[in-house]
Formats: structure tokens, C-alpha cells, sequence
């Protein structure tokens, strides 16, 4: 991916060097609404004894039911950029902007105005206006903020832990979460938000696949935009995005885990269906193609 003397974004928000993140409310970050809504939550729930050494029920506990902390405080110190000789801090700032440009003409040409996301990188452990955000969850984002949350040492544990190398399958997982960012300004994520203690835990789970697989395609529509724009990629470039998409998977992280899969439990989707929703994005470059809610 050719993506060095491109434009960075200023929305990128550098708080590493805080003390892992302040005092703070010391909440769990929440799903939907006013709760995060992360690449790999319950996924990353079931082998982050495996990975990190905790227990897998500390990380479940995120997506442990109630709305939104009542308060929220945001950090004392002022925002800080990177530095400018940090390469991954640059290559995160780099992506983030190509989806501004992508987001903001696809926006443009419906008539509507594109509000930027800013993205955070942390370590360890941030506060947002979802509650306290771990890196052990993995990057997510947080409607309550319109901010994108990610520990870069994400990205080793998709290299080394998941099998997902390469650069586009980090700049997949970004997208991603930016994905978030857009079913949350077109509403999605309040209207499924309002069906929790309406419906089954089953039901809720099917809501949360489908909301991340449309992630996933937007993710795509992303791609697909950008690489039309820059012709940025490489060979073997998608690759590594279907790839991160499939080892992501719910189906593969039970296994991996060593665990039965249990598709009633799935939040994210099967790495079959990950895929195809992400594959589809990228051919389409067409927003309306990634209703999930209407396809099966």
C-alpha cells in the first residue's frame, strides 16, 4: 500500500503518553447508542486469556447491559498530535484522511454534509463518553464522542496473534470502525440501539451482525472509492484485507480459541459472511448495497 507523502488528517488525537488514560470514571466501554461499538468485543472476549491474560469475562463485561455513564469528563490536558516521526501514528493519520475525502464526496453527492470523526490513540486504557475504553477490546468507536479509539499494539496482535499481516488489512480495521462513524450519522445505531429490552438476546446478537457487517461493507465502499482516487494499492493488497476480515470472523476466533462455535452467539459474523459483506462494499462502491438489514 503506497501510502507514505499522502495527506494526514488533523483529527488524530494522541493521548499514549497520559498514564494510560487518567483517573477517570474507570466505567466499561458500552455497545450501541451511547456505547462503543468495537471491531472485536465478544470475538476478542473469547481468546483474551489466550492473548492477553485476562479473563475473557472482564471483557464480555463491556457489552454488559445499560445506556450511556451519566457523566462524562473529558481529558484535563489539551489534545495532542503525534509526532511527526511516528510512522504508525502517520500511517493511521494518513488512512483517517483518505476516509474523510471518501466519506465527505459520498456524503457531498446525497446532498448531505459529512461530519469527521476524530481518532484517538491510547494506551492501554482511555476514558470516552462511553466509559472507560480497554485495549484489550480492541479498536471501537464511541457514538456518545464521534471518536475513533485504537491501542496501536492492535496491530501486532492482528500480525502476530490473529495471522492478519499488512498494512490494508490495518487500514480495513480503521475503515471499519470510521464505518461506525457513518451508520451513526445515518441513524443506524439508535434505531438498533432502541430494540435492546425489546428483543431476545438472540435477536439483539442477529442486530449486532448485521450492524457489523454493514461495517464491514462500508469498509469496502471505502476501498473501492479510494483506490479509485489513488490507485494506492498494491498486489496482494485486498488480500490482506479479506484475509483480516476472515480471521476476525466469530466462527474462527471460537475455534481458534479452542471453543465450540456457537453461531446463536455470534456479534460480528462468520468470517463467510465478514468477507462476502466486505468483498461486496469493494466491488460496488454503492452505500445502498450495505443494507444488512435487508439481505440475508
Amino acid at each position: 500500500m503506497k501510502w507514505e507523502g499522502q495527506r494526514q488528517s488533523d483529527n488524530v488525537e494522541d493521548r499514549r503518553g497520559d498514564g494510560g488514560g487518567g483517573g477517570g470514571m474507570g466505567l466499561p466501554v458500552r455497545a450501541f447508542g451511547g456505547r462503543g461499538l468495537s471491531l472485536g468485543t465478544v470475538a476478542i472476549a473469547l481468546i483474551a486469556g489466550w492473548i492477553f491474560g485476562i479473563n475473557p469475562l472482564t471483557v464480555l463485561g463491556l457489552l454488559s447491559g445499560g445506556g450511556a455513564p451519566s457523566a462524562y469528563e473529558a481529558p484535563a490536558t489539551p489534545a495532542q498530535r503525534p509526532p511527526a516521526d511516528d510512522r504508525s501514528a502517520a500511517f493511521v493519520s494518513t488512512v483517517l484522511a483518505d476516509t474523510e475525502d471518501v466519506w465527505g464526496a459520498v456524503f457531498k453527492a446525497s446532498g448531505k454534509t459529512y461530519e469527521q470523526p476524530t481518532l484517538v490513540l491510547f494506551r492501554n486504557g482511555t476514558d470516552t463518553a462511553c466509559g472507560r475504553g480497554e485495549a484489550a477490546a480492541g479498536p471501537f468507536y464511541c457514538p456518545g464522542d464521534h471518536k475513533v479509539y485504537i491501542d496501536l499494539g492492535f496491530f501486532d496482535t492482528l500480525r502476530g496473534r490473529l495471522g492478519a499481516p499488512g498494512d490494508f488489512a490495518q487500514a480495513y480495521v480503521i475503515a471499519h470502525e470510521v464505518g461506525h462513524h457513518v451508520q451513526n450519522l445515518m441513524g443506524v445505531t439508535d434505531r438498533v440501539d432502541r430494540q435492546r429490552g425489546r428483543v431476545s438476546e438472540a435477536q439483539m446478537n442477529a442486530l449486532s451482525v448485521r450492524v457489523e457487517l454493514q461495517a464491514d461493507c462500508l469498509a469496502g465502499v471505502w476501498a473501492h472509492h479510494s483506490q479509485q482516487s489513488k490507485g494506492w494499492l498494491e498486489k496482494g493488497d485486498l488480500e490482506e484485507a479479506l484475509n483480516a476480515a476472515t480471521q476476525i470472523g466469530d466462527d474462527t476466533l471460537q475455534r481458534n480459541a479452542g471453543r465450540r462455535v456457537v453461531p446463536e452467539s455470534f456479534t460480528h459474523g462468520s468470517s463467510e459472511q465478514r468477507m462476502s459483506w466486505l468483498k461486496r462494499g469493494m466491488a460496488s462502491g454503492d452505500i445502498n448495497q450495505c443494507n444488512t438489514f435487508a439481505r440475508s
